[in-house]
């Protein structure tokens, strides 16, 4: 499995101060170091760094599954997660929300759980062993804010916006 960060074109567009999936520009803050997890290195914004607070809709299309809600982004450059394995911002929570959608974006009911830290590859990847779904999301559990798409593998990750 591979989880991955938002697409980089939209990422840096929300740098460069272009709208959000709102139409409004980014607001800035400073990082306590703490709980503000970067959507694109998928790592928390280190303390005393800037950081952008945006609103993001990780589809392609407006459709009734497409939630739109706030997310955070390293001010600066940063490098996008192309790691395996567990990304640091999905350890930092005693739990998280998952969600398993298809192909054409829709939440496979069923799917959806709030599951503990400890077990979230496991549940992850069981989701992913079902071939109607294409991939699993990762929100907060505490907020539903998105943190980052799980896929099987490289090869079937699309970009996310």
């Amino acid at each position: 499995m591979q989880f991955v960060p938002l697409d980089p074109t939209f990422v840096a567009h929300i740098r460069a101060g272009g709208p959000d999936a709102n139409g409004q520009p980014a607001d800035r803050a400073i990082s306590d170091g703490t709980g503000v997890p970067c959507r694109s290195c998928l790592r928390d914004v280190p303390a005393d760094d800037p950081y952008l607070i945006c609103a993001a809709r990780p589809f392609a299309t407006l459709q009734p599954y497409a939630e739109t809600g706030p997310i955070f982004l390293c001010e600066a450059a940063c490098v996008p997660w192309a790691d395996a394995g567990l990304p640091p911002i999905l350890t930092t929570s005693p739990d998280y929300l998952i969600k398993g959608y298809t192909a054409d974006d829709r939440i496979r009911y069923g799917t959806g759980a709030v599951v503990a830290s400890a077990d979230l590859m496991e549940e992850v990847g069981t989701r992913l062993a079902d071939p109607a779904l294409a991939y699993v999301d990762v929100r907060s559990a505490r907020n539903n804010c998105f943190l980052t798409r799980a896929w099987r593998d490289v090869e079937t990750a699309r970009d996310i916006r």
